[in-house]
């Protein structure tokens, strides 16, 4: 689900590339060293993502996985997203420059809100729970991403969401089937990790966070 560029109003742009761009800014505020392969992670899963297409009637659809992404990743989730559709923009043709602020409020901001209400829960989540949240994160992040998407495109230009068969019916309709299909797949990534690597989730805390570069007292002493 990308904006394409010639889509949006040259306002729009203008609003969607401040967010978008402010977004990024505070995702990488104190940035640490070891959320680097996460965030690496996410952005590999996230450039795969429209490689699985699914035909939904005449509009195909492919996983996002943004709920996942933003339960790992948490308020990192922007930057992972940027990187990720940066990829595609170049290496895939989809999406555009004018359109890539749009595009990062879309898919990040919805996982983003969702990671900061579940992410800590799944800390002590049991299997059952973790079921549950992953599936909500992916219902709803799609859910938020589709109204996000909708909500653009109709201030962009009213057209778009006139009449039952307009873009933004096409679209909503579409992706209500993803929902379902994004949330089940979440909830069984999500039950699997919390089984395997119970500390996958949690979040990174000061003492392990900083990459400590001083040398060694007792190598530099020749101990």
């Amino acid at each position: 689900m990308h904006l394409s560029d010639g889509v949006l109003s040259t306002t729009m742009i203008a609003a969607t590339s401040v967010i978008g761009a402010g977004s990024v800014a505070f995702a990488l505020r104190g940035i640490k060293a070891e959320e680097i392969s996460k965030i690496a992670l996410m952005t590999a899963v996230f450039f795969v993502c429209p490689v699985l297409r699914i035909p939904i009637g005449p509009i195909p659809v492919h996983l996002m996985l943004a709920g996942f992404i933003g339960l790992v990743l948490g308020n990192r989730t922007p930057i992972a997203v940027l990187m990720a559709l940066l990829l595609q923009l170049f290496l895939l043709h989809c999406g555009g420059l004018a359109s890539l602020g749009a595009n990062v409020i879309i898919q990040s901001l919805p996982a983003m809100l969702l990671g900061a209400v579940f992410r800590p829960r799944l800390a002590k989540a049991t299997d059952g729970a973790a079921f549950g949240y992953g599936f909500a994160a992916g219902v709803v992040s799609v859910t938020g991403s589709t109204l996000l998407f909708a909500l653009l495109l109709y201030q962009s230009d009213s057209q778009f969401a006139k009449g039952p068969f307009s873009t933004v019916s096409a679209v909503i309709a579409s992706q209500f089937v993803l929902m379902f299909i994004e949330g089940f797949c979440t909830a069984f990534a999500v039950r699997f990790i919390v089984g395997v690597r119970p500390d996958f989730f949690h979040e990174p805390t000061d003492e392990t966070n900083n990459l400590d570069l001083s040398p060694d007292p007792a190598r530099s002493n020749g101990g």
